[in-house]
């Protein structure tokens, strides 16, 4: 059978992610920290462990004021169509947990 791609618009690139091995596994994160200047975002993700006043960053990512408006709408799709497959996600504000992390 002959799949076609979609037609690309004039000037888009396609992109192809590569992803090693220890990357894909991933890391386990549930707090992040954002900062910003001028010029940039700042986003640390750490892992905070019960009982610890202090938390681990595993990874801070430094992106763009433009880039970070692309997250939060990317972000914003995910989430609206996580929610439509899976119900309301509920956050903080609905329930007594202490308010650490995200």
């Amino acid at each position: 059978m002959n799949q076609q791609q979609p037609a690309k618009k004039p000037g888009e690139i396609q992109l192809r992610a590569k992803i090693d091995e220890k990357v894909a596994e991933g890391v386990y994160v549930n707090l992040a920290n954002v900062m910003h200047n001028q010029s940039e975002f700042v986003i640390d993700f750490g892992r905070v462990v019960p009982g610890r006043q202090d938390f681990t960053v595993h990874s801070r990512i430094i992106i763009s004021p433009f880039h970070a408006r692309q997250l939060l709408e990317a972000l914003k799709r995910n989430i609206g169509q996580y929610e439509k497959n899976f119900g309301e996600i509920h956050g903080i504000a609905d329930s007594d947990e202490r308010k650490v992390g995200f």
